[in-house]
């Protein structure tokens, strides 16, 4: 079991940063797939980046590839989105997800599809601003 807890979502102009973070809690796998992922209202949730916390493979959504960096602190376990360069339309709900025990995120198709991930956070809200 994996308690997702997101953080560091807020209210920023276009062009600015922010960085999400997703703490989990409970049994710690070390090798897990991650990812973010987010939903504009009336809109689908869609993928922004995934990671396989073995070596670090990141795949990245085409609409934030350049802008966007997905990490994870090996310590403490937790995943972080660095934002730069937001746009309006990145505005929206960001939710962290898991599935531990796997590398297929390795693979760039199964990082950026939600079905994949077994576990969710309750998400962060961001909105950009023009």
């Amino acid at each position: 079991q994996m308690d997702m807890r997101e953080s560091g979502g807020g209210s920023v102009q276009g062009g600015g940063s922010l960085r999400l973070s997703c703490i989990h809690y409970g049994y710690t796998f070390r090798r897990k797939c991650m990812g973010w992922f987010r939903q504009a209202p009336g809109k689908e949730r869609e993928a922004v980046a995934g990671i396989y916390t073995g070596d670090g493979t990141a795949h990245y959504a085409d609409s934030v590839k350049g802008r966007f960096i997905v990490s994870r602190d090996s310590v403490s376990d937790t995943l972080f989105l660095q934002m730069n360069g937001l746009k309006p339309e990145d505005s929206g709900m960001y939710y962290c997800a898991a599935t531990p025990e796997t590398s297929q995120c390795r693979d760039a198709t199964w990082a950026l599809k939600s079905n994949g991930y077994r576990y969710w956070g309750q998400g962060t809200h961001v909105t950009v601003s023009s």
